[in-house]
């Protein structure tokens, strides 16, 4: 039986004055082999937004966005199905950075709970953006199926976040499969 952990994207940072520049993902070397000797597998379809299906027809593919006012991976304390800084982070910094900004309720610190957004946002450390390098850098996950991983990974964040009934799964549902 082959078993698929998803990680989500942490948001947070190890100062709130952080720039653009020093948001960059440190290189990882054998990522991959490391993650696949621990049993762990990712998997899913190129970023394409269309695929050929029986009969020539298109089946269309999700097409990964952040959904405003969602916030599920700013929940930096998920549970024991979530692997732990030290699981995702190579470089210790990282994962104390990561520590450090868990507040008492499991939040991030940065995480502006009235609003639903994040304080730093255009200044948040590389290990916050859903983005084909991070993805490669932090999980091993190729480029070209970074769409279908980052669309997993954030719903299986939300539904533990919020549940699987939630008006925030529904959103990010209908945002991933009508913009493709």
């Amino acid at each position: 039986m082959t078993y698929t952990v998803v990680v989500s994207p942490p948001c947070y940072a190890s100062n709130p004055t952080i720039h653009s520049e020093a948001n960059r993902p440190r290189q990882r070397q054998n990522l991959k082999t490391q993650k696949n000797n621990r049993g762990q597998k990712s998997g899913g379809a190129s970023t394409t937004t269309t695929t050929t299906s029986g009969f020539g027809g298109k089946k269309k593919d999700p097409l990964w966005q952040c959904v405003q006012g969602c916030g599920a991976c700013c929940k930096l304390q998920k549970g024991p199905s979530f692997p732990s800084p030290e699981e995702i982070f190579d470089d210790p910094s990282d994962s104390q950075s990561y520590k450090s900004l868990i507040g008492a309720d499991g939040w991030c610190i940065h995480y502006e709970k009235s609003t639903r957004t994040c304080s730093i946002y255009a200044d948040r450390p590389y290990f916050c953006r859903v983005e084909p390098d991070v993805f490669q850098t932090l999980y091993g996950i190729d480029k070209r199926k970074f769409n279908k991983e980052a669309c997993s990974c954030c719903i299986d964040t939300i539904k533990s976040v919020y549940g699987s009934q939630s008006e925030e799964l529904d959103n990010f549902n209908h945002a991933i499969w009508s913009t493709s």
